[in-house]
């Protein structure tokens, strides 16, 4: 019989299944951006060698692909996924008009903020918006997520793995963080974008979305609120209630009805992977966000 370690990346035991289940993630992606611009270089390297500012639902889309095939999908799809984005990111380059040098996307310093800033704010965010976990469980997640960032290419021991490590990162990277033009550019446009083709019939509706991307804005850390000056500061008991609401709201989904967003090979993925665990002994009737209940894992896990 296979072990759970052959059916996904991550079993429903982890910390990591409990926050990528919790559909504050949308905010949480949006924040891990407007974060990660915040470097100039990785900024420039969004901004050089992507659709971004054409399509930053699509950019959106993808990352939650990739983060959705190394938690839920089964080994093999996680090495697949790797491997095609070492590959794209082997290829590019970015060009530095401070300094007129060349730079490589797959330059590990960039990896790894990129890494850190988007779990950070995975993880961040939903604690904020309700999610019990404990200190322990946190780090835990933490922990879980270097597997996670190894698939990029990076090591294991360079990747923070506890919640004391990550704030140590966060403090040494600061001095090297500003808004570039490029930054106040994206920031700008996450709380207003431009819709793709195949959304333009709800141009009417783009009002309704400021809001979402104030919210994601307002969950950023101070200091990155401060440097980018964007909107007027809001109550922090505030932006916790907002978030609530907003967690509320989007529970209320049901699971096929939310896997929409994804697309079509995501909710492919995440089809086989309830498959996969139904087969094991787990009770999917209530979908991958079910078995975060443990009530609702075989009597052995890791059938």
């Amino acid at each position: 019989m296979r072990g759970i370690e052959d059916i996904v990346v991550q079993p429903p035991q982890s910390a990591t299944w409990q926050v990528h289940l919790d559909r504050s993630m949308w905010v949480g992606g949006v924040r891990g951006l407007m974060l990660q611009a915040l470097h100039p270089l990785a900024m420039r390297g969004v901004w050089q060698n992507s659709s971004f500012q054409d399509d930053p639902f699509g950019r959106l889309r993808r990352t939650a692909d990739f983060v959705g095939r190394v938690t839920f999908g089964s080994p093999e799809e996680a090495d697949e996924i790797g491997r095609r984005v070492r590959g794209i990111h082997r290829a590019l380059r970015i060009h530095d008009p401070d300094t007129g040098r060349t730079h490589r996307v797959d330059d590990p310093e960039l990896l790894l903020w990129v890494h850190c800033a988007e779990v950070s704010s995975y993880l961040e965010v939903a604690r904020r918006g309700g999610l019990g976990l404990t200190e322990r469980q946190a780090d835990r997640y933490l922990r879980e997520q270097r597997k996670s960032a190894t698939y990029v290419g990076l090591h294991l021991a360079d990747v923070p793995g506890s919640c004391a490590e990550m704030d140590a990162y966060f403090k040494q990277m600061r001095p090297s963080l500003r808004v570039t033009e490029e930054a106040a550019s994206t920031v700008r446009f996450l709380m207003w974008p431009r819709l793709p083709r195949e959304l333009r019939l709800l141009s009417p509706g783009k009002p309704g979305y400021f809001p979402f991307g104030a919210l994601c804005y307002s969950t950023l850390p101070d200091w990155a609120r401060r440097m980018y000056g964007a909107l007027p500061e809001v109550p922090a008991a505030a932006v916790t209630a907002g978030l609530l609401a907003f967690r509320l709201a989007v529970d209320a989904l049901p699971e096929p009805v939310h896997d929409r967003a994804f697309m079509l090979a995501t909710r492919r993925m995440l089809r086989a992977s309830r498959e996969r665990l139904g087969a094991a002994g787990y009770d999917v009737s209530k979908g991958l966000k079910g078995l975060t209940d443990p009530r609702r894992w075989p009597k052995s896990p890791a059938a």
